[in-house]
């Protein structure tokens, strides 16, 4: 292992990987324009890993060095800055109190049509733009039976550190892609793969999601819009159909994390059938 003492090496290009971290905006541009993105805790790390990304540092203060030696032991030429809990707190901006970080080279993209062959459940995420909520429905189509996610231009980045620490580095086991262009292209895409395409919405004309077909012999696109207005008007008429959770209690609605992971459900449920 090669480990370099923060310290005695501030001035390190790599520690630029890490600055200000709490800095959303900044670190959107930055991480995409670098090439990279950031993985934290030792499960995500480890998921990381085992999906192929290539480190290009790890950074964590001495007491965990020994339990995250497995993982940076593989890569000997790969630095690991080891730093106090203050020091690591004033580089990043936050108290790492999962263990260590690891500035990862950011994969190639994937294409759409490369995630959707094979495929027969597909999430589109509409303009997604929490971080937590994009990860906890990783999280849930990797524990449901989603083969693919699609994010439409506007949605937030999948590799941004909050959404890979909420979906527990599921964003690395599940084939994601961005689209180009939404719905124009997007929808016809789906069409052309044989996707059925249903809107998750209010609408008057909204069939229960347990009436709707969604047995194996179907290929379903699930349409999941933004967390405040929802799928937009274009939206709801280039897609098939729309379908609603039905619900009690006075409550019309549910967060849009918790909608997929019930309609992914229905869905994987309806396949075993």
């Amino acid at each position: 292992m090669t480990l370099i003492s923060m310290s005695a090496h501030a001035d390190h290009p790599l520690l630029a990987d890490y600055v200000s971290m709490t800095d959303v905006k900044l670190r959107s541009s930055l991480e995409v324009e670098r090439g990279l993105f950031m993985a934290e805790s030792y499960n995500v790390i480890e998921r990381a890993l085992e999906a192929g990304a290539q480190p290009r540092s790890f950074m964590m203060s001495e007491k965990w060095l020994e339990k995250f030696s497995p993982l940076f032991s593989g890569f000997p030429d790969v630095p690991v800055f080891v730093g106090t809990e203050s020091e690591l707190e004033s580089t990043t901006g936050f108290h790492v109190h999962r263990g260590a970080l690891a500035s990862m080279q950011r994969p190639r993209e994937r294409s759409v049509e490369s995630v959707l062959e094979g495929a027969r459940t597909v999430a589109v995420l509409e303009n997604i733009v929490d971080h937590t909520n994009v990860g906890a429905m990783f999280r849930s189509a990797a524990a449901l039976g989603v083969d693919a996610v699609l994010v439409t231009p506007s949605a937030a980045d999948p590799l941004y550190r909050r959404a890979i620490r909420v979906s527990m580095g599921t964003v690395f086991q599940v084939p994601w892609a961005r689209l180009d262009s939404w719905p124009r292209g997007g929808v016809e895409t789906l069409c052309a793969h044989g996707f059925d395409t249903l809107a998750l919405a209010l609408t008057e004309d909204s069939r229960p999601l347990h009436e709707v077909d969604l047995s194996a012999s179907r290929k379903v696109a699930f349409v999941l819009g933004t967390e405040g207005h929802g799928l937009t008007e274009r939206t709801l008429r280039a897609v098939d159909e729309s379908v609603i959770i039905p619900m009690s209690g006075g409550v019309d609605s549910l967060n849009v994390a918790a909608a997929s992971a019930v309609v992914f459900w229905q869905r994987e449920a309806c396949m075993r059938a």
